[in-house]
C-alpha cells in the first residue's frame, strides 16, 4: 500500500510540474493549459480545516512538549471522527489538519462532532490542557494532486476562516458551502462580515453545544 500510494501521488505531482513547466515556457497557450490541468486534476470536494485557539501563546508559555502533547491529543480525538464522518485527512500543518469530504453535509456533521466531543474533553482538564478548536468548511471545484495535496479559492477560503477568523468553538462556513448544504436539524447560519478572498459570502453555524 505504500508503494502504491507514492506511485500514484509522485506521477500526479509530475504530471502537474511538466504542465506547470509548459505553462512557463515563452509563447505558452496558458489558456489551453489551464484546461488541460482542470481536466487531469479538477474535482468537487468540502474541505474542512481546523485551528487550536491559543495555541502560538501557549507554546510559548509551556514549552515544545506541551505543544506536542496538545497535537497528539487532538489527533487522538479527531481523527475517529473523521474516519466516521467519510472525511478523508489529507494532511496535517503543525495544530492544523486538512480533511476533504466528498458532500458538504458530511464536513458539517463532522466539524459538530468535532466540537462536541472536544468541548466533553475540556469539561476535566485544566484551562493549560483544554483542546480549543476553531473550524472553516469551504466547498467547491479544486485541483487535487493525488493524497498529496489540493488547491483552489475554497481551500484557502476555508483555511483562512479556519485558522485566522473562527474562535474557538466556532464553525464557519463559505458561501459556497452554505448554498450546498443541506443543515442538519436545529443548526441555523448566520452571516459574518470577515469574508476572506475567494470567497463570496461566510457564516457562522450555530448549533447547539
Amino acid at each position: 500500500m505504500p508503494f502504491t500510494y507514492n506511485v500514484v501521488s509522485g506521477a500526479s505531482a509530475d504530471r502537474l510540474e511538466k504542465l506547470i513547466a509548459e505553462r512557463l515556457a515563452p509563447g505558452a497557450d496558458k489558456a489551453s493549459i489551464d484546461r488541460r490541468i482542470w481536466r487531469l486534476f479538477g474535482e468537487k470536494w468540502a474541505v474542512l480545516y481546523t485551528d487550536l485557539s491559543g495555541f502560538s501563546r501557549n507554546v510559548a508559555e509551556f514549552g515544545i512538549i506541551h505543544f506536542l502533547q496538545t497535537i497528539y491529543e487532538s489527533h487522538r480525538l479527531l481523527v475517529p471522527i473523521i474516519e466516521k464522518s467519510n472525511g478523508i485527512l489529507l494532511k496535517t500543518e503543525g495544530d492544523s489538519l486538512i480533511v476533504m469530504f466528498r458532500h458538504v453535509n458530511d464536513a458539517i456533521r463532522c466539524a459538530i462532532e468535532m466540537q462536541h466531543c472536544t468541548q466533553d474533553y475540556n469539561q476535566t482538564r485544566i484551562d493549560a490542557e483544554k483542546v480549543l478548536l476553531c473550524v472553516g468548511i469551504g466547498y467547491g471545484e479544486v485541483l487535487r494532486v493525488g493524497d498529496a495535496d489540493i488547491f483552489g479559492a475554497e481551500v484557502n477560503a476555508a483555511c483562512k476562516l479556519g485558522e485566522d477568523t473562527a474562535k474557538a468553538r466556532e464553525i464557519l462556513i463559505t458561501g459556497a458551502g452554505a448554498r450546498e448544504a443541506r443543515l442538519p436539524e436545529g443548526v441555523t447560519l448566520t452571516p459574518i462580515d470577515s469574508v476572506p478572498a475567494g470567497a463570496d459570502a461566510a457564516f457562522k453555524l450555530n448549533y447547539v453545544d
